[in-house]
């Protein structure tokens, strides 16, 4: 377990927090939430052979959440005395009297607070520690195995670490619980020339809640290594309508602007191009996108949201149809709605909204299929600088990737951008079945026919 910093070893975190919290009661605060955090973490980063960085970090903070009528303000801490935390109580009193008056805020509603339960059932910590010189070494032996993929390679960066984290709160509406979680990585990045002197960036990580889940380092190698290669010798194409296969590395950054728009803030603002699409069939009835937070060594896996709600596993897309929107407490207010325990905050803010793991159900076609079924199009493996109009759906991107003809990649492509309007693009998803499970947002590669694909 973390140790925390600057208390006595009879001091829990949850004495404190529940110190503070009668001291705001104390001093006027009608509820109150308190958060105590601690983190700590090393990482190393080798570049062509040599060691780069080492990094080091341990935190300890605090964050206090004050309510005074219908009004809130929120302060944190990193320091633990007993005068800072009086005066961490009396200036978060006196910031709330001050602040303008929100209808919705408030703490979460009782009865959907999590209970308590056995923690240990999600397994997301794992205690192991690696010690930088190991950590050089892995990162070295991530780089050597990548250069030994192809000649034209140099390293641009290879990296490892790991990180453990806890969060404790506490309410005055009786709530309390812990989240333990570990995390480890690794990753490689090279560059590859071609003999026209041109360069081509690419790369590989994984992050795993457990030091063993985490994939061979020359595994990490040479994925990183071959997707630098095979990018060499890239094209321009022409301004054209194409068919448009999203690799699955990249294809859950269109989802991840679905979760954004069915956000209950966005909603509640009518800042969103889906306001009016709840309940209305908006994927094809063969997909489904589900959020589990409860799925065991999840990275975004918890019990309960950063409001104590009880978390659960929801069908956002249901045979697609948009099902809900993901809400915190104050959200749920606003739109005469309950809190389906998406709330997500640091330690200095009120809550927003965030999704826990969210997958998108794969189809049956394999990749290859997908490519056949189109005949020739584009094959996304990279895009940057996508832009959305939050109230319309429509979107673009810069991207790069591959041509395919006949059904099978001819030839890498690149400054290219795509565009099309999120909502029709949803409608006529087709998933592929190579769905890999690996961090919080999770897709199939899938494609999308007839895209606006923007050349030279």
């Amino acid at each position: 377990m973390l140790q925390t910093r600057n208390k006595s070893e009879a001091t829990t975190p949850y004495d404190r927090l529940e110190a503070l919290l009668k001291a705001a009661r104390a001093a006027g605060a009608d509820a109150a939430e308190a958060v105590f955090a601690e983190s700590r973490s090393l990482s190393v980063g080798v570049r062509k052979g040599a060691l780069e960085a080492v990094e080091r970090d341990e935190t300890a903070d605090l964050g206090l959440r004050v309510f005074v009528g219908r009004k809130q303000a929120v302060v944190s801490v990193s320091e633990f005395s007993q005068a800072t935390l009086d005066r961490t109580v009396e200036r978060a009193v006196a910031m709330a009297r001050l602040a303008p008056d929100d209808p919705y805020a408030d703490l979460a509603d009782p009865a959907l607070l999590w209970r308590g339960g056995e923690e240990t059932a999600l397994d997301l910590f794992d205690g192991s520690t690696i010690a930088a010189e190991d950590l050089q070494r892995r990162a070295l032996a991530i780089e050597e195995a990548g250069l030994a993929v192809d000649p034209r390679l140099q390293s641009d960066a290879a990296n490892t670490g790991y990180s453990q984290n806890c969060w404790h709160m506490m309410t005055t509406g009786g709530f309390r619980g812990q989240h333990h979680t570990s995390l480890f990585f690794q990753s490689g990045r090279f560059i590859a020339t071609g003999e026209d002197g041109a360069m081509e960036r690419d790369g590989e990580g994984r992050s795993t809640r457990h030091l063993c889940d985490l994939p061979a380092l020359e595994e990490t190698a040479r994925c990183a290594a071959e997707r630098a290669v095979a990018a060499l010798g890239a094209r321009k194409l022409a301004t054209r309508k194409a068919p448009v296969v999203f690799d699955k590395r990249i294809a859950k950054s269109l989802i991840g602007q679905f979760l954004g728009a069915i956000s209950g803030t966005a909603i509640a603002r009518g800042s969103s191009f889906l306001k009016n699409k709840l309940g209305e069939q908006l994927f094809p009835p063969s997909v489904s996108i589900v959020d589990d937070p409860l799925r065991v060594r999840g990275l975004g896996s918890c019990l309960f949201d950063d409001e104590g709600v009880a978390a659960k596993r929801t069908a956002l897309i249901d045979n697609g149809v948009l099902t809900t929107w993901l809400l915190n407490t104050a959200s749920a207010k606003q739109l005469g709605m309950t809190s389906t325990g998406h709330a997500s905050r640091g330690l200095a803010s009120p809550p927003g909204v965030g999704a826990h793991n969210v997958t998108l159900s794969p189809g049956l076609p394999s990749f290859e299929d997908l490519l056949k079924d189109a005949g020739s199009g584009l094959v996304v493996t990279s895009m940057f600088g996508p832009s959305v109009n939050s109230d319309t759906g429509d979107w673009s991107a810069g991207a790069s990737g591959f041509w395919f003809e006949d059904g099978a990649i001819a030839y890498p492509v690149n400054e290219i951008t795509v565009a099309g309007n999120l909502i029709d693009m949803y409608a006529r998803l087709i998933p592929g079945s190579d769905l890999e499970i690996r961090g919080t947002l999770d897709t199939p590669s899938f494609l999308i026919d007839a895209l606006s694909v923007g050349g030279k």
